[in-house]
């Protein structure tokens, strides 16, 4: 029982904590003014973020972090995706764990950005890769990094083991490509650069930045909704307001019952990954079947939230569009639906079903 109550208190922190950065009504002035800029995040609430620990979020109390587990990380990524909050803390949360404790205390602290960069094909969670690390240099070249332009190093996965390279080193490059929330993914290219080896592996925790990353999805989707039904409560048409309509009223219904489900199928999928007694297979293929769940449920939610705005909500002035926007965006995040339903079916027992 005092499991449970530390637990539910850490939570209850967490969301607490999370109103310093994410507006409580839903102000999106500052992701607007963001969008489309690079590094396409904000370093002042970057160090806001590291003073409140949420950088050292899943890194041990002995090496500086908050030890806390991934109900706690998966909460946070929840509120900051309510938030639409474009600044990269599953991915600097994942490489900040995995990082010796010399390069570890600046990271914690917000003044350096260290971002994982694994990923050498689309839709994949294969950290496999051709990059080598050689004698103390790095050749490679790694895609779909996260606001990668703010990076000041990166944790890079490599055929010989993690390396750690940073940005201005000589033989790296850096090319970004603008995704449809106003974002940016960054493309890393190495030709013998200096790196320093660091004795980790990485695979496990990409698992934890996919379900983190199925929460932020389940936070966008619950605020689109809220903005939705707001909406439906006060817009008058026919000298009636909409909400009273019954199509309407059906619609949103089958829209809660969505987020209903997700959030069913993240908590299992948590409850999962903190057991570590049970079969990593088996972990995946919960983190897959909520994965999947998250990204068809959420662009399912931030459509219908469209079309129940009507013409308006097409607009790019109005804020709904801006929910659809980075749904599409966070949905191929860690591997697209198909990618995750595909490996649940590979991985779960035949009589489940996502």
């Amino acid at each position: 029982m005092e499991l449970a109550e530390e637990r539910a208190e850490n939570l209850r922190l967490i969301r607490d904590s999370a109103a310093a950065i994410v507006p409580a009504q839903g102000d999106t002035r500052r992701i607007r003014a963001l969008r489309f800029n690079e590094p396409g995040f904000d370093r002042t609430v970057w160090r806001q973020m590291a003073e409140l620990g949420w950088i050292g979020l899943r890194v041990p109390e002995a090496a500086g972090g908050s030890g806390l587990g991934i109900a706690e990380f998966c909460t946070l990524a929840e509120m900051l995706g309510a938030g639409l909050t474009p600044e990269p803390l599953t991915e600097a949360a994942l490489a900040a764990a995995l990082l010796p404790a010399e390069h570890a205390a600046p990271v914690l602290s917000g003044t350096r950005i260290v971002l994982p960069a694994w990923q050498e094909a689309p839709n994949s969670l294969d950290a496999a890769c051709a990059s080598r690390l050689i004698g103390g240099r790095v050749t490679g070249r790694k895609s779909f990094i996260p606001m990668g332009a703010g990076a000041d190093a990166f944790l890079v996965t490599t055929a010989d083991g993690l390396a750690l390279v940073a940005a201005d080193a000589p033989g790296v490059g850096l090319a970004t490509t603008k995704t449809q929330d106003g974002g940016h993914y960054a493309t890393l290219t190495m030709t013998e650069a200096p790196g320093q080896p660091i004795d980790a592996s990485m695979a496990p925790l990409i698992e934890e930045a996919a379900l983190a990353t199925a929460y932020s999805l389940l936070g966008l989707m619950e605020r689109a909704f809220a903005i939705t039904l707001d909406y439906l409560k006060t817009r008058v048409q026919f000298g009636r307001k909409i909400g009273s309509f019954q199509a309407l009223q059906h619609r949103a219904v089958d829209l809660r019952i969505q987020i209903a489900l997700s959030r069913a199928s993240l908590d299992a999928a948590v409850a999962c990954a903190e057991q570590t007694d049970m079969p990593w297979a088996a972990r995946r293929a919960a983190i897959s079947q909520a994965k999947a769940r998250a990204s068809d449920a959420a662009m399912t939610v931030t459509r219908a939230a469209i079309q129940l705005h009507g013409g308006i909500g097409y607009t790019d002035e109005y804020e709904i569009g801006l929910y659809l926007r980075k749904a599409m965006v966070l949905a191929a995040r860690y591997g697209n639906a198909a990618l995750h339903r595909d490996r649940f079916r590979a991985l779960a027992p035949e009589d489940d079903d996502v």
